[in-house]
């Protein structure tokens, strides 16, 4: 939606080939790239592949230095101070949490982000068409969909009554995701059980924790630290034989019931021309946030097989993909 709205004749103008070669002969750019580790490799996958489509060879005209942080925001911030401090020529964020900390850690660098939260009202621009700053990037559907996820998880299981999530309370993405779940929690008559874990080790003890009886189903909200380590919600759920409904692509392979989300290679495919421009020296103050509303419903029937579960043929039939 965004895409459309913003970005019809403006992006032809706004995204015109960039000649890095000819910017500054011989000259190999070093781009950062941020992240906590986990599905969020494939946006990396992406960008790679967007960089090559648009004609610069990795290792001539390009480096990325590429920082894991495991789920850890004060290593993000580590990581973006010192990526500043070695003088990159940009970096990139992976998730909104992310985004947040590299630009509260860093003062001149400009700031390339993926983020699955609206970018304004986490503050990281000052509008859509018009940035204002240092940051602008692509803007994927993550946040504004949880209630829809919720919705997807009960005509999965009708008998839904419970469904737990757990994120960290300080990240702006997870209490945004969390006001969604708690609305269609009670439009829909559901009871919506927070866990708040504000890092890894707190995620895993909360998880090995929860009980069966304490909830019918597990919802994942926006939180880049839960979604890096999302194997260990997975499975806890499926040894309580509990059904998961998340927002990482990644995440239905890994042994997920669900997932209603973004194609994070496109995403990263879609940031490439962003750090073309900037590269190529275009002010990211002048390049609009674009949107991408391409989402796709995919379901592992060998997960709802292990956990007991018959999933409504209905349900089935509007799926993208069945893993079988």
């Amino acid at each position: 939606m965004l895409r459309r709205v913003f970005f019809g004749a403006m992006a032809a103008a706004v995204f015109l080939p960039v000649d890095l070669a000819g910017a500054q002969e011989g000259k190999v750019r070093k781009v950062g790239v941020i992240l906590q580790g986990g599905s969020w490799y494939a946006m990396v996958d992406g960008l790679r592949a967007g960089l090559r489509d648009l004609g610069l060879v990795e290792g001539k005209q390009f480096v990325l230095d590429v920082r894991d942080t495991r789920g850890d925001l004060k290593a993000v911030e580590e990581a973006a101070r010192s990526l500043e401090k070695e003088k990159v020529d940009l970096i990139c964020t992976l998730a909104t949490s992310v985004s947040v900390a590299a630009k509260r850690a860093t003062v001149k660098v400009p700031i390339i982000f993926m983020t699955g939260t609206n970018p304004v009202t986490v503050k990281l621009v000052e509008s859509i068409p018009h940035p204002g700053g240092r940051l602008t990037g692509v803007q994927f559907r993550a946040t504004d969909l949880t209630g829809k996820r919720l919705e997807l998880l009960r005509q999965i299981v009708p008998s839904l009554r419970r469904v737990v999530t757990f994120y960290d309370p300080k990240n702006p993405s997870a209490i945004e995701s969390a006001k969604e779940a708690r609305e269609a929690a009670r439009n829909l008559g559901l009871e919506l059980i927070e866990r708040h874990v504000a890092s890894v080790a707190e995620l895993q003890t909360a998880t090995q924790a929860f009980r069966a009886n304490e909830a019918d189903a597990v919802i994942a909200v926006s939180d880049a630290m839960v979604d890096s380590h999302i194997q260990s919600v997975i499975d806890m759920a499926v040894a309580r034989r509990l059904p998961t409904m998340l927002y990482d692509p990644g995440a239905v392979v890994k042994g997920g019931l669900a997932t209603y989300s973004a194609d994070y290679v496109e995403v990263g495919r879609l940031s490439a021309k962003y750090v073309q421009r900037v590269l190529g020296g275009t002010n990211p103050a002048d390049l609009p946030v674009e949107g991408t509303d391409k989402l796709s419903f995919v379901v592992n029937m060998k997960t709802a097989k292990r956990i007991g579960l018959a999933i409504p043929e209905s349900v089935l039939a509007r799926a993208d993909k069945i893993i079988e």
